[in-house]
């Protein structure tokens, strides 16, 4: 995961089946990291085709709400993948369901981020992720960020 921390281009899959919410993202990222590259997909079979057969992405973003293919099903099949297992992965939903927050960390996600209500949290928050801030080891209780319960277990 060295590439995000660095000045090199970072190579970031985003998997998110809302076409809004992927362009904002990548317009975000674009204004924070501007040499990264960007991939999407845009459910959770798309997802696994990419990894399987281009690319290994610097960090994976991963809603859990997909069509196909949902995120935690991909999740599993991600970590229980040799390769593909090393990959960063940050959960991003709306979702802030106790369940699916346990479940994701205790598959290995690294960061649960709650899709955020404005643009300028957006940015906030995917920053952060870049220079490290939210991607040190985390707890179960500081693994959700999210505006209405940045850093706590729900």
């Amino acid at each position: 995961m060295q590439s995000i921390y660095s000045s090199h281009p970072s190579r970031i899959l985003l998997a998110d089946d809302d076409g809004d919410d992927r362009e904002l993202f990548e317009e975000a990222l674009s204004d924070i990291q501007p040499n990264a590259v960007v991939t999407t997909a845009q459910d959770g079979e798309e997802l696994m085709f990419i990894l399987r057969n281009y690319h290994k992405p610097d960090l994976l973003f991963l809603d859990l709400n997909m069509p196909r293919k949902n995120g935690k099903e991909c999740l599993y099949e991600i970590v229980k993948h040799p390769e593909l297992s090393k990959i960063p992965i940050v959960i991003y939903s709306t979702s802030v369901n106790p369940i699916d927050i346990d479940e994701t960390y205790s598959l290995g996600a690294k960061l649960f981020l709650r899709k955020p209500n404005s643009y300028e949290e957006l940015k906030r928050n995917v920053a952060e992720i870049f220079t490290g801030k939210l991607m040190s080891p985390r707890s179960k209780e500081t693994f959700l960020v999210s505006s209405d319960v940045t850093g706590t277990w729900v």
